[in-house]
This record gives structure tokens, sequence and C-alpha cells, in this order.
């Protein structure tokens, strides 16, 4: 019983317990690599993690609601396609201009999803497989294969996430915003809290009044509107769009996800755990090669990482169960 206890209060501050991890880790490394520790070095490292972070906070929400959004990297892949062409063609158009289009792109890509999840009731994790391929095949058919280069963009369409204010890159800043806005949409708005509940407990929730398959529409809505903006500052970030941007890294969305104490089964996590497992993993990709660590080894060590919080999250919501079951008792 106390095993159990104390696994049930580890597990109830996973956020903590990741966020200490984070830290021994930088002390380990920053032990063998000084300069790693740096400020500007660790700036560059969440500069590098920013897009991963605010992914992994909008894909929290979908996975809230018992669904799945495999979709994301493909939407960053055909939305930085459509604003990097938009931009050859109208390059004085201001750069805040195209980061709202982008929105506007990513926003209508996810309600595709939503639609065909709430309305004609396909399974996410289908529905994402398919628009995953169709929206990477647009990619192809609008751009002809080709590249959009750094010396095709204009100058100003590349600035913005390279800007800097306080020693932070405007793209770092974005990803502190979108963090800062998920959390209180989560935590104060009552359409953030009814989508814990469409997760929890659906047959409760529908029992409550709440429509469920409008809150997974809203949830693909946002997670596409992030990676449509996501698309955007990927392309002008690395001043190149071309088929094949962001291929798998819906997996490592997912993966942060996982790693911050999200539930694949719905109803539990916080945007707090999902932005840490993303550093978590951009600690281990900035971290490791600078120790001398193959790049396999690195994905040995993520995959194991995933494997045990998949193990723990499921250990602490069959705690939850039986502590439910001894209140009832009682």
């Amino acid at each position: 019983m106390k095993n159990t206890s104390l696994l049930g209060k580890m597990i109830s501050h996973r956020e903590w317990l990741l966020g200490a991890i984070i830290v021994l880790m930088l002390m380990g490394v920053g032990y063998i690599a000084p300069f790693f520790v740096t400020p500007g070095n660790l700036a560059e490292a969440f500069d590098d993690t920013s897009i991963l972070i605010m992914l992994a906070c909008a894909q929290m929400l979908v996975i809230l609601t018992r669904c799945i959004d495999l979709s994301v990297a493909s939407n960053i892949a055909l939305t930085g396609m459509c604003v990097a062409l938009f931009n050859v063609a109208y390059p004085d158009t201001p750069a805040l201009v195209t980061l709202i289009l982008s929105i506007g792109i990513g926003i209508v890509l996810g309600a595709f999803n939503g639609i065909l999840v709430w309305l004609v009731g396909i399974p996410s994790i289908v529905v994402t497989l398919g628009t995953m391929s169709v929206y990477r095949g647009f990619v192809f058919l609008i751009s002809g294969g080709e590249w959009v280069n750094a010396h095709e963009m204009t100058p100003q369409f590349l600035a913005l996430p390279r800007a800097t204010f306080l020693d932070l890159t405007v793209l770092s800043w974005i990803a502190i915003a979108v963090t800062l806005a998920l959390f209180v949409f989560t935590r104060f708005t009552k359409t953030g809290l009814s989508i814990f509940a469409v997760g929890g407990n659906p047959k409760a929730a529908v029992y409550s009044g709440i429509n469920v398959g409008k809150y997974q529409f809203i949830t693909f809505c946002i997670s596409g509107a992030v990676a449509g903006m996501c698309g955007y500052l990927w392309v002008s970030r690395y001043a190149v769009a071309y088929v094949e941007v962001a291929v798998a890294f819906e997996l490592q969305v997912v993966a942060a996800c996982v790693i911050g104490g999200i539930s694949i089964a719905g109803g539990i996590g916080t945007i707090w755990g999902a932005a840490l497992g993303a550093i978590f993993l951009g600690l281990i990709k900035n971290a490791l090669p600078v120790i001398g660590i193959s790049p396999f080894w690195q994905l040995a060590i993520s995959g194991l990482v995933i494997v045990l919080a998949v193990i723990i999250n499921s250990r602490s919501e069959k705690c939850g169960g039986r502590r439910i079951l001894r209140e009832a008792h009682q």
C-alpha cells in the first residue's frame, strides 16, 4: 500500500519530477561540457525546441479528447510551402500578414480533420493518417517537387523568427506566448474545462449536455492553427521549403506528450507536462551529441524514455482507479 501511495504521489507531481530530471541532465552535461550550459547556448537550444513545444501543447488538447492528430507535420510542410510561394509571388507582404495567413491555412486543414471526426464519425487515427499523406501530396502538387530556397525569399520573410528581444529570439517568445495562452485556455475557460470532461468520461459529458464531437473539432482547429503557424516559422527559420519538411516530426510531438504525462486514453494531462516533455526531447537532441553519444543511441534513449513514460502513465491510471474504488467503499 505504501509503495502504491508513493508512486501515486510521484505521478501526481509528474511535472516537478520531469523538471528535476531536466535540471539533473543539464548539470551532468554541464559538468562534462561546461559551454553547453552557458546562457547563450541554452537560449539557442530553447529556440531549437520552440516549434516542438508549441506543437506538443496543441497536440495535448487533441489527446485529451481521446483523439490524435498525426497530420501536424504534413500541415507544417503544406502551410510552409504555401506561404513560401506566396512570398515569392507577393514579396512586399508584411511578415505579420504572412504569419496570420499561415494560421488561417492551418485552421482550415485542422478543421477538415475535425469535421471528418465529428460529423462523419471516422476514428481520428484513421482520418489523420489519411490527411497526413494527402497534405504531403498537395505540397508536391503546388510546388511541382521544386524547392523554394533562401535567395527566393524576402529578408522580412526570413527575419521574423530570428529577431531577438531580451536575448531570446521571436520564435522563442512566440513559443512562450502560445504555451501561456493554452494554459489559460485549459485552466480558466469553460471550453478548456469541457475538453477535460470530454476525455475523462465522454458518456457523462453527453449526459451533462456537452457535445463531444464539437469539442473534438475545436481541438483539431487549435492543433491545425498552431501547426500552420509553425509551418511559416519552420520555413522562415531554416530558409527553405520543400516536400519533405518535418517528415515524421509528428512522432516527436506525440512522444513529448507521452513523456509529459498526457494519457493517450484521454482526460489526463497538463500544458506544462507537454512543454516539459518537448524540452526533455530537445535536451536529448542537443546535449547528447555534445558529450559524444552516437545518434543511434539518441534514438534508443528517446525510445526507452517513451516506453517508461507509457508504463508510468498506465500505472497512474490503475492507481487512480484503485483509489476511486477505495473511496467508494468508504
